[in-house]
């Protein structure tokens, strides 16, 4: 019996990649316009270098390109990506097709909710609230809440304690095996993969469902719960 899902959500609720890009290649145009030397798409190679070295929620990242490309940090320059990375983030972050329809779903059947991330606590904040899925999540865990990052047990047995489920009827829903698979896996919890969100070229996942589409959750969970009521 599933009783309730554990989301992560970037790539996997929305589609953070997609964002992530464009929001990146404004910046670096933003930063160019107001004087910052060398090509595009070098630039932009360089700071998705920098974000699989110190991490894609890196708040730094603009910083640490100018120190290494002036050696000192032109604010004028800065401004100029922080600015443009702001209005491409703002247009361009969305939700995966059918995920309010999902989330809804489960939400009628009585199936807790809630999120695991990695992301700092406002910056998942900010997402869930702006693109309106606040109604389904009132609460969720990030590594903030520990000091630690999937995939580490605390934030999944805390994701437990929030729902009141046992890890045997909690199902965990993510894009990255290493991370959300595993940790899941280590407390006991049940796995989907959303195969949808990979952006490794995942080719073993680990868990025991894989996702193409979110609304195959809803799907699952039924039949799951349906087997679990005709044994009992």
């Amino acid at each position: 019996m599933i009783r309730a899902v554990v989301f992560d959500i970037d790539n996997t609720l929305t589609d953070f990649m997609k964002m992530k890009k464009a929001a990146v290649d404004a910046a670096v145009e933003g930063m160019i316009d107001c004087g910052l030397p060398g090509a595009k798409d070098a630039l932009v190679q360089e700071v998705f270098d920098v974000y699989w070295k110190e991490g894609i929620e890196d708040q730094k990242i603009f910083d640490k390109i100018l120190k290494a490309k002036l050696g000192r940090v032109d604010y004028k320059i800065l401004a100029g990506g922080i600015l443009a990375y702001r209005r491409a983030k703002n247009g361009a972050m969305t939700l995966y097709p059918r995920v309010n329809q999902t989330l809804m779903e489960l939400l009628k059947m009585g199936i807790g909710r809630t999120v695991i991330s990695d992301a700092p606590k406002l910056e998942v904040w900010l997402r869930i609230v702006g693109l309106g899925l606040h109604h389904y999540f009132d609460e969720i865990i990030t590594s903030e809440d520990f000091g630690v990052k999937k995939p580490d047990p605390k934030p999944y047995r805390r994701a437990l304690e929030v729902l009141g489920t046992g890890p045997e009827e909690t199902l965990m829903v993510g894009d990255w095996p290493e991370r959300d698979i595993r940790g899941a896996k280590g407390v006991g919890m049940r796995t989907a993969w959303a195969k949808y969100g990979d952006t490794f070229g995942t080719k073993e996942s680990g868990a025991e469902f894989e996702l193409d589409d979110i609304h195959q959750v809803v799907e699952l969970v039924r039949r799951e719960n349906a087997a679990a009521t005709a044994g009992a």
